[in-house]
């Protein structure tokens, strides 16, 4: 991969966009408030019953509706305005935090409340990210949309590090239900942003379909074209037994670390910070070769931190454990979505960005509601440690598929015409031309 100039102008380029400096301006404090939910939620849940098995539960009820209906949210997101679509889903989400807010603030609150919620919430993002991820190549453009998928995750990671820890100390003080007051409120910045942005016109979409036909096509674009399949097999697979670590966390906090409320959104926090390392250091390159090895060896090393994490008992040393964990995470998923939407056709953007939606989102609830049964019969650490273990599987067979998948993948690349591919000369003389192919 090409190294980008050195310079905080070339890793914040993407924010010479007026539209997207106002996304990312809103969407920074706007997360912040989602971290701090997501802490407050979570401990709420095991303060009000102490169990694993309904923390996963839980988590599988928030998070199950994306991946039934992420593809819904994919064709809505390519056949409709994508920019009133996201005003109406954070509109959406903004009622919902409010509605917990008031519920646990008047102490009327239970779990069923936060399940349900919680699965409204879900509805929600099945049609918010597709739409939102997609969105980014119209703020931007095509020059500086890697670096725009870069900032975006870290702006998600910098939330990520300010929201738990701010979570931690409001949840030891004054209680969840202000958590939740403050996310709901934070919505108004990125609304705000939203309806003051400036966008040109809009290529309108080919309607001729029917939206069932539209769903099947995206589907059957990402069976056929082998790197796509291959990036979002990986994310599937993370997700379900790796990523279920962040619905034990409350349980390593309490039980096994003694760290309490305020030591969750330490480690909450710390996986952030790694995160937006991570993030940060794809914003710092230019171009997506090499991008195939970073995805393997983060999926690697995600799986082998969070195994150094399922095994330690000190506090500290899990924090410091948890960046690194943060940073692999982020660094996996981060050069995954740039991979796709550096490949895939605009038409189709929306419905690709919801197969990855259903593959970190969405298979993350079937492993939440598995993490939370196995832990309640072996404990946490062996389930995460079992996590790890799969993750590191995946890992290595992805890493044996990728030179056999970097042909068609140049030529996906080259055909979308995005900025920092390697140079029509070089693909040239390696005889790789002609139109993108399927398997």
């Amino acid at each position: 991969m090409t190294r980008a100039p050195a310079g905080a102008t070339f890793v914040l380029r993407a924010l010479r966009h007026r539209n997207f400096r106002l996304f990312f301006g809103g969407q920074l404090i706007s997360l912040t408030g989602t971290w701090m939910q997501t802490v407050a939620q979570s401990w709420l849940v095991y303060r009000l019953t102490g169990s694993s098995v309904l923390l996963g539960a839980v988590g599988f009820a928030g998070q199950i509706p994306v991946f039934v209906l992420a593809p819904l949210g994919g064709t809505l997101a390519d056949r409709h305005n994508r920019h009133r679509i996201v005003i109406a889903t954070q509109t959406s989400a903004m009622i919902l935090a409010l509605t917990l807010s008031f519920l646990t603030l008047t102490e009327t609150v239970r779990v069923w409340h936060i399940a349900l919620l919680g699965a409204l919430l879900g509805v929600v993002n099945a049609f918010d990210v597709p739409a939102r991820q997609s969105f980014l190549v119209e703020m931007v453009g095509r020059e500086d949309l890697m670096n725009a998928i870069a900032l975006n995750s870290s702006m998600f990671n910098g939330a990520r590090v300010i929201g738990p820890a701010v979570a931690g100390l409001l949840v030891a003080s004054i209680g969840e239900g202000w958590c939740f007051f403050a996310n709901g409120a934070s919505y108004l910045a990125v609304i705000a942003g939203l309806l003051m942005m400036r966008l040109g016109p809009r290529r309108r979409p080919d309607r001729t379909d029917s939206p069932l036909a539209n769903v099947l096509e995206g589907f059957r674009y990402a069976r056929r074209t082998a790197p796509v399949r291959t990036l979002l097999l990986l994310v599937g697979v993370v997700s379900l037994v790796g990523m279920p670590y962040t619905v034990l966390m409350p349980l390593f906090a309490d039980a096994i670390l003694h760290g309490g409320a305020r030591g969750l959104g330490i480690l909450m926090g710390a996986t952030g910070v790694g995160a937006l390392l991570g993030a940060l250091t794809l914003a710092g390159r230019s171009g997506v070769r090499g991008l195939g090895n970073l995805v393997a060896g983060a999926a690697a090393g995600f799986g082998a931190t969070l195994m150094l994490f399922s095994f330690s008992r000190w506090f500290w040393l899990s924090a410091v454990i948890l960046v690194a964990t943060g940073f692999c995470m982020m660094l996996q998923m981060a050069c995954t979505n740039t991979l796709l939407q550096s490949m895939v056709p605009d038409r189709l953007r929306g419905r690709v960005m919801a197969l990855y939606s259903m593959m970190f989102m969405g298979m993350a609830p079937f492993g939440a509601l598995f993490a939370g049964l196995t832990a309640s019969q072996i404990g946490a650490p062996l389930t995460v440690a079992t996590g790890a273990a799969g993750c590191l599987l995946a890992a290595a067979i992805f890493a044996s598929r990728v030179p056999g998948l970097r042909g068609q993948a140049r030529q996906l690349i080259l055909a979308q015409g995005i900025v920092g591919s390697e140079p029509p000369e070089e693909m040239t003389a390696r005889g790789i031309t002609g139109n993108p192919a399927s398997e």
